[in-house]
Formats: structure tokens, sequence, C-alpha cells
């Protein structure tokens, strides 16, 4: 967690009001939008499949209602004992016959019209003294033979093949009610009004076709006028429909209709339309939803944005040492308050400098103008009695010995007189500084005949490396004069120059008369304050220029003891300055 939270700090800020509105604008609106769409839209869907049902069952009631009437009918017929008489009777004569006819079935075919669903009752008898015509046909075929398989015993309802209208629905009775009346067999077909079935499949608000199935899914009527299932048995199962369809079906539970159904297909293509223009309002308030609070971020997250590249580009001039103040500080919210505090800061700053840094300036520069006037006493103080002492000895000596010893003094002092010349180089190397100290060391040597006894050891790897002017050869002065001529025996100085690692080391031992606790402590503590100049002169302006050089990277020790001798180890860092 506290990566990501790490991870959000690091981002800019018009990336994180991005983060902002896409989490908690643009997503929550596009799935609270799109739940909404599909829950509308499975809402319309589900209410078309109602309005389909609707339809179904007004259809399936209504195709009911027509049945029953021919059902109702035939049942009447197949209860009258007048028709099992008539058709059970054998004629002598067709006079005989008109008589009875126009007693039984006349009556019938002047009631049938009453009822709207019947459009013919037709008398179909094997027995051969009836005449044919009518509404009476002479039973020449076995096209009843079917009732005895249907499981009910006195009526059924089938396709009747015979008509040529474009549907042909037939209810078949037998009149085999009255067992007395069995001498030839005797059937009833009543058809169904094609015109009333028309009306109750096609008078339907449907955006869709509906389909009248028998028991074996054959269809036997459809209000789809493409269709061609009069020119043979179609069953629906052949019909191509797509995925696209809504089919829904509804069973008829009448006895006489047992497994047959009627089924709606639509096209759901059909209402799409209705569905655009139902959407039509979420997908302006979607729009309204997404494009509004978009531009309102971009612009908010655009001013935020601007204001703060501005203020980070004017904290880069101050950076710069541009101190001026930032020029749009007039706003009263928290970017104001931050451009208020950085002009009072930039004001600060330019009080600060003004009266502190330069004054600093000033102070440091008559401290370095200090140091130089020290430096320059150091320079000039070559300790002119030893100089006098110098000459002096060489006078002497020239007068007891040969040219050529003198001539080697007068070299060595010449190569310290020509250093003292060239002061203004700050940095030699160490070949250099080791060749003025073994001009001086022989110098002392001459002075001091075989009293003084000294070494000087060089690790040629660092005979290149650049070491500030003058920075060894005051401690090889202060041990031969200090250290050394004090002594009445022979006096001994050992120098070792050499590499530690990253480190160089300066290592001068003596075995003089040594320096005591008291002056030590003097010695320290004039090296701890710059403005204690004492007599150590010459020790201590060689630390405070190794220390403003070095800073805090190098290491200055003295070790001594009472007529023990003292040791000096300077440890200096090999990096600073190379040839």
């Amino acid at each position: 967690m506290k990566v990501i939270i790490q991870s959000f700090n690091n981002l800019k800020m018009r990336n994180k009001f991005l983060i902002v509105y896409l989490l908690s604008v643009l997503l929550p609106i596009i799935v609270t939008n799109s739940a909404f769409y599909i829950m509308t839209n499975n809402r319309f869907v589900e209410q078309k499949k109602t309005d389909i049902e609707l339809v179904l069952n007004q259809t399936k009631q209504d195709f009911a209602n027509l049945t029953d009437q021919a059902i109702g009918l035939a049942t009447t017929l197949y209860l009258d004992v007048r028709l099992y008489s008539f058709f059970d009777r054998d004629y002598p004569s067709p006079i005989e016959y008109i008589e009875s006819y126009n007693q039984v079935i006349r009556q019938y075919n002047m009631s049938a019209p009453l009822y709207n669903a019947v459009r013919n009752v037709t008398f179909f008898t094997d027995n051969p003294t009836v005449l044919g015509g009518g509404g009476v046909e002479n039973l020449t075929e076995p096209e009843f033979d079917h009732l005895g398989e249907t499981g009910h015993p006195h009526a059924y309802i089938d396709m009747n093949h015979d008509l040529d209208d474009d549907i042909s629905l037939s209810v078949y009775s037998a009149l085999d009610y009255f067992y007395l009346y069995n001498t030839y067999d005797n059937y009833i077909r009543i058809d169904i009004n094609p015109h009333a079935l028309r009306q109750v499949f096609n008078n339907v608000t449907l955006q869709g076709d509906l389909y009248l199935l028998n028991q074996d899914r054959a269809i036997v009527y459809s209000n789809n006028q493409l269709l061609k299932y009069r020119e043979g048995e179609t069953f629906f199962s052949e019909a191509d429909f797509s995925r696209e369809y809504i089919i829904l079906e509804t069973v008829l539970h009448d006895q006489l209709l047992e497994g047959w159904s009627i089924v709606a297909v639509v096209d759901s293509t059909e209402f799409t339309s209705e569905l655009i223009e139902s959407s039509q309002l979420i997908i302006i308030l979607s729009f309204f939803n997404i494009i509004l609070p978009t531009l309102v971020i971009v612009y908010i997250s655009r001013t935020f944005h601007v204001r703060l590249d501005s203020i980070l580009g004017h904290m880069k001039n101050i950076e710069k040492h541009n101190f001026e103040e930032y020029p749009h500080a007039k706003s009263e919210d928290e970017i104001g308050q931050l451009a208020r505090q950085i002009n009072r800061m930039t004001r600060q700053i330019n009080k600060l400098f003004n009266e502190v840094f330069r004054t600093n300036i000033e102070k440091k520069d008559l401290e370095i103008k200090s140091k130089q006037a020290q430096l320059s006493a150091l320079q000039s103080q070559i300790n002119p009695h030893f100089l006098f002492n110098a000459l002096e000895t060489i006078r002497m000596r020239s007068l007891m010995k040969d040219e050529i010893e003198t001539a080697k003094i007068i070299q060595n002092m010449a190569g310290i007189f020509r250093n003292s010349l060239t002061w203004g180089r700050d940095w030699v190397s160490i070949e250099e500084e080791v060749s003025l100290i073994k001009s001086f060391l022989e110098i002392q040597a001459y002075r001091f005949g075989d009293k003084l006894n000294y070494s000087v050891e060089v690790d040629p790897d660092v005979k290149d490396i650049k070491i500030p002017n003058l920075a060894f050869l005051p401690f090889v002065e202060n041990a031969s004069i200090h250290g050394i001529e004090p002594l009445k025996e022979q006096g001994s100085i050992h120098i070792s120059i050499y590499r530690d690692d990253d480190q160089l080391i300066f290592l001068i031992t003596d075995n003089g008369v040594g320096i005591s606790p008291e002056r030590l402590a003097i010695i320290e503590r004039q090296l701890e304050n710059e403005q204690d100049m004492g007599e150590s002169v010459g020790i201590q302006n060689v630390y405070y220029r190794l220390k403003l050089y070095y800073k805090d990277s190098f290491d200055f020790k003295i070790s001594t003891e009472i007529n023990q001798g003292t040791t000096v180890k300077i440890r200096l860092p090999i990096e600073f300055y190379r040839i």
C-alpha cells in the first residue's frame, strides 16, 4: 500500500486529476449507465415477451371459443337419437327418404348458420338407401378409420385436405352413442369457418407471425404469407429461425386438441427502432454525464497544472539566484497562498543575501587577505638568522677550502632563494618539494658538519603527486633548528614520503631535544584558533593552508618526548591534484 501511495505521490498533478476523474467520475458513470441501459433493454425485451404472451393467450382463448362452437354442435348431433333413427332406417323409395330428410337433416342445415364458427355440416353413411346430396354423402372410403385411434371415441379435429380453402379445419365424430342403431356406420364432419379462423390469427397486434401446430408439430395454419405450408405437410422444426427471433409457445388444453399448440415467432429486429427510441434519453443523459464532467475536470486540472508549472518555473529561477517576486499571486486559494509565501521567502532571501551573505563575503575577503599577508610574512621569513649564519659559514669555509664545495652550498642557497622568488605557484610536485628539502638539509649538514645525519626516502609512485608549495619544508626547518641544533651530540633527521592506499603520508622524525608538554599544548591551541598567530608561524601557516585546501580530508599529528625527539605525521588525500 505504501508503494502505491508513493507511486501516486510521484505523479504530476495533471495525471492525478486524470486518475481521480477516471476512477471517481468516468468509470462509475459508464458502469451505472451501462447497467441502466442493460436493465432497460432487458425490461423492454421482457415487456415485449409479456405482450407476446398476452397475444398468445388471447389467440388461444379466441381459438378455443371457435372450436368449442364446432365441438358443441358435434356433441349435440352425437346425442340426437333422431339422426340415429334416420340413418339406421332402410328407405323403400326415394320419396320416403326425402320426406324423412326434410324432417331431420334439413332442420340441422337450417340451424347451422346460427354458429359463426361453423361453415357447414356433412353427414356420411354407408346406408345404400340414403341418397347423396344436401349435406349427406355416401361413405365409400375408410376416411374415418382413424377415429378409433385417437382415444376420443366421439370427436376428432384435423385438417380436411378435401377442401380447397387456405385453411381447412374440421371436427369429426362417429354416430355410435346409441348401440341399438348399429346397422350402418354413420359419421359427422363439421367444417370450421375459415374466415372466423383467419380473424382469430390475423386480427391481433403482433410484430411477428402466429403458427397453429397439431400434435405432430405440423403447421396447420399461419398468418405468415411467405410460408408454403399448404403445398404439403410442413413441420415447424423445418422453419429457419435465427437467434434474433423470439419464440414463445402456448399449449391448448382441450381434450380434442391434446398436443396442439400456438406458437408466436417475433423478429427482435422489428422493435429495434422502438428500443433505440426508448434508449435515446439514456444515451443523451450519458453523453451529458460524461462530456460535461470531462470538460470541467480538464479545465480545472489545466488551471492547476498551468499555475503550478508557472510557480515551479519561478522556483527554478530562484535557484539560479534570480530573486524576483512571483507576479501572479492574487488568487485566494491554496496556490495563491503558496505564491505569496514564495514571495515572502524571496524577500527574506534578498534581505539575508544583502545583509548576511555580502557581509560574510567581505569578512572572508578580509580573512583571505590576512592569510595572504601572513603567508607573505612567512615567505619572506626564511629565518634571517639562519641566512646570516649560513652566509658567515660559507665565508669562513671559502677561506679554508676549495671553491667546489662553496659552489655547491651557493647552488643550494640559490635553489631556496629561487623557490622564494616563485612563490606565486600554489601547487608543486612531490619531486620539486623533496628537491628543495634536500637542498636545505645539505646546507644544514654543511653548517653542522658531522653533527647532522639525515636520510630522505620517497616512494617513486608518488613523485608526480601535487601538494601545496612549502607544505613539508617548514617541518624540516623546525626539526633541524629547534630539534637538532641545541644538541651537543650527533643528531639525525629521517624523512619518509610514501603511499597508503589512497592517502599520501609525510613522516619526519628527529632525535632532537623534543617539545615540552606545555609548549606542545600552546602549539595545538594556536592551530585550533586561526586568529592567534604565535611564535610557531611556519607550522601554523602550513596547517591553515592545508585546511584551506583539503578541508577535513587531511590529518596532522605531532608526537614528542623531551630529549627523545619529535615525530610529525601528515596524511593527505592523493587524488586531490595530480600532474
